[in-house]
C-alpha cells in the first residue's frame, strides 16, 4: 500500500513534468510562446522542483517522508489551480515554478523511505519502478492528454489534474508511517558541504547534471518540437511518437527492476552498469544527429532506452552515505539534476533561438542544440570513469 501511494504521487508529478511537450503547439498558438519562452515555461518546473531540494533532505531526515510529501502536494494543488486560471506569461512561469515547488518530494520521499526501509538490492528495484511510475505518468501526457484537450481545453485539464493530487494525498495519509531515522549515526552530523565534496558524490555530478538532466529535459520537452519541426509530423502524430518514447522508457524501467536484485547477486553494482551502459546514449545520440529529419520516434525512443542506466546513479549516491543522511544525500543530488534539467530545457531554446535570428535552418538549428548536449553527455561519463578508476586505484593501494 505504501508504494502504492507513493507511485500515484509521482506519476501525477511526472504528467505535469512532462505536459507542456505535448502543449507546446497550443501555447505556441494560443498564446505566440517562441521556443525560448516555451522552453523557460517548461524548465520553470524544475527550477522550482530544484529550488526545493535542499531545505525538503533536511526535512525528510527530521520529520520523515509521509508527512513532508502530504503537506508538500498541498502547494502542488494550488499550482495547478493558478495555471489554469492563469491569463499572462508571466502568471503561468509562477503558476508553473509553484507546481514545481509542491511536487519537489515526489521521488525523494519514497526512495528515503525505501533506504530506510529495503535492503539495497531492493531499494534499486523500487527505484526503478517508481520510475516507471513516472514513465506512466509520461505515457499519460501524451495521447490522452491531446485526446482529452478538445473536450475540457487545457484549463480543464490542470483542474482535473490537481483533484487526482488530492486524491494522492488522501492515499499518502492513509498509508503505513515511515518516520524519522530514529538511529543517532555519524550521518546526523552531515551537512551538505560535506555531502557534496563525497567522492560518490563529485564522480556522478556531471552525469547527473548533463546526462540525468539532458535525459529528462529531451523526454519531457525538446523530443515533441523535433519531431514537429525537424521530422515534419503533426501534433497528433509528434503526441504518438511520444507516447511510444514514454511507452519505451516504462518497459525500460520495469525491466530494470526485475533484473536488479539478480543482476546485483552476479556482482553488477550500479557503478558497474552505468559504466558499461553510458557510451550506447552517446552513440545512439550521434546517430539523431546524423540521420536529421529522418530520426522520428523510434530512434528518440532508442536514445532514452539506451541512456536510462544512468538512473541507476540517484540510489547509488544514497548507498554511500548512512541512513540519517540519506535524505539530505538524494536531495542534494536532486538538485543536481534537476538544476541540469532546467539549464537543458532553457539552454537548448535559447540556441534554437539565437541560431533562427542568426539565419540558420530548423534543422541545423536543432543539430546545433543537440550536439552541444552530446558534448556534456561525453565528458560527463568520462569524468565518471575517471572517478571510478581513481577510487579502485586508492582502494588497491589501501589493501597492500
Amino acid at each position: 500500500m505504501l508504494f502504492g501511494a507513493f507511485a500515484f504521487g509521482y506519476f501525477l508529478s511526472a504528467l505535469l513534468r512532462a505536459i507542456v511537450a505535448t502543449l507546446a503547439p497550443v501555447f505556441a498558438e494560443e498564446l505566440s510562446l517562441n521556443a525560448g519562452q516555451l522552453g523557460l515555461l517548461a524548465g520553470a518546473y524544475f527550477l522550482g522542483f530544484a529550488v526545493m531540494q535542499l531545505p525538503l533532505g533536511a526535512a525528510l531526515d527530521r520529520f520523515g517522508p509521509r508527512r513532508v510529501l502530504s503537506v508538500m502536494l498541498s502547494l502542488a494543488v494550488a499550482g495547478c489551480l493558478a495555471f489554469a486560471a492563469a491569463r499572462t506569461f508571466p502568471q503561468l512561469i509562477g503558476a508553473r515554478l509553484l507546481i514545481g515547488l509542491g511536487v519537489a518530494a515526489s521521488l525523494m520521499a519514497p526512495l528515503t523511505a525505501f533506504a530506510r526501509l529495503l535492503a539495497p538490492a531492493l531499494q534499486l528495484r523500487l527505484n526503478s519502478w517508481m520510475l516507471m511510475s513516472g514513465s506512466l505518468g509520461m505515457v499519460a501526457s501524451t495521447l490522452p492528454v491531446q485526446t482529452l484537450l478538445p473536450a475540457i481545453g487545457w484549463r480543464g485539464l490542470f483542474v482535473a489534474i490537481a483533484l487526482l493530487l488530492l486524491l494522492a494525498m488522501a492515499g499518502i495519509a492513509v498509508a503505513p508511517p515511515c518516520g524519522p531515522s530514529s538511529r543517532a549515526e555519524a550521518g546526523d552530523r552531515l551537512g551538505y558541504f560535506a555531502i557534496v565534496r563525497h567522492p560518490a558524490f563529485t564522480r556522478a555530478l556531471p552525469l547527473g547534471f548533463f546526462t540525468y538532466g539532458g535525459l529528462i529535459a529531451v523526454q519531457s520537452l525538446w523530443a515533441g518540437p523535433w519531431l514537429t519541426q525537424v521530422a515534419g509530423q503533426s501534433p497528433r502524430e509528434a503526441a504518438q511518437g511520444l507516447l511510444f518514447i514514454n511507452l519505451g522508457m516504462l518497459l525500460s524501467f520495469l525491466g530494470w527492476g526485475v533484473a536488479m536484485p539478480r543482476l546485483v547477486r552476479l556482482g553488477f553494482t550500479a557503478d558497474r552498469l552505468i559504466r558499461l551502459g553510458w557510451p550506447l546514449g552517446v552513440i545512439v545520440m550521434g546517430g539523431v544527429l546524423a540521420l536529421g529529419p529522418q530520426a522520428g520516434a523510434a530512434w528518440w525512443t532508442l536514445w532514452c532506452v539506451t541512456t536510462s542506466p544512468i538512473t541507476l546513479v540517484q540510489p547509488a549516491v544514497a548507498q554511500a552515505f548512512p541512513i540519517a543522511a540519506v535524505g539530505r544525500a538524494l536531495s542534494a543530488f536532486n538538485l543536481v539534476i534537476f538544476l541540469g534539467v532546467f539549464v537543458n530545457q532553457w539552454g537548448m531554446g535559447l540556441v534554437i533561438d539565437a541560431l533562427a535570428a542568426a539565419g540558420w535552418d530548423t534543422t541545423s538549428r536543432f543539430r546545433a542544440a543537440f550536439a552541444l548536449h552530446l558534448l556534456g553527455m561525453a565528458s560527463s561519463g568520462v569524468w565518471f570513469w575517471q572517478g571510478l578508476a581513481s577510487h579502485r586505484l586508492r582502494g588497491a593501494r589501501t589493501h597492500r
